[in-house]
């Protein structure tokens, strides 16, 4: 088991806003996957948020990996689990000599889907950030509401925490063996 600090992201230090956010995760092996349990505090009362596997933890966050929704109830709290593969052998793949067909699901600017994917070596994602919902959630709670592709319709707001206290080509997930 391996348990670690979410911190504020670097965008919302720079804008000064949301002070007291701040989280915490615990990732346990349970045989062939992990089990992560995501706490989140000091965040608007009653918002959703993305949470995200990263390659890097700020800007420009290199590959990612979407895993799903975090809600906070009426203190500024939310609490998920997640299932899938959170250690020192999460990465992302597309290997051969020449790219693939992907699907177009969400085809609308600013973020449609790419109709091929890239072919790349293994990139290992072992950092986490959460983002605003959307633009407006971070307008509302006094942030920037710029527009992330880092939600189900690439339509998110701004991130707000990450583990950007850990090196780079050191993200926490890199602690954990299978």
């Amino acid at each position: 088991m391996i348990s670690f600090d979410l911190v504020r992201s670097k965008t919302i230090v720079d804008a000064g806003c949301l002070q007291n956010a701040r989280g915490r995760v615990m990732v346990t092996s349970e045989g062939s996957v992990e089990k992560m349990r995501v706490v989140v505090k000091g965040l608007p009362r009653h918002t959703e948020f993305d949470f995200v596997v990263i390659q890097i933890p700020d800007a420009p966050f290199g590959l990612s990996w979407y895993q799903g929704d975090i809600e906070t109830d009426g203190d500024g709290e939310g609490e998920q689990k997640f299932i899938g593969r959170f250690n020192i052998e999460t990465f992302i793949v597309a290997p051969g000599m020449t790219p693939s067909p992907a699907p177009v699901v969400h085809d609308q600017p600013p973020f449609p889907d790419a109709s091929m994917n890239p072919t790349t070596n293994p990139v290992h994602t072992f950092h986490l950030g959460l983002w605003f919902n959307s633009p407006d959630d971070a307008r509302a709670a006094g942030c920037p509401p710029a527009v992330t592709p880092l939600h189900g319709d690439h339509t998110a707001g701004i991130q707000v925490l990450s583990t950007r206290n850990f090196a780079p080509d050191q993200g926490p997930l890199r602690m954990l063996s299978p």
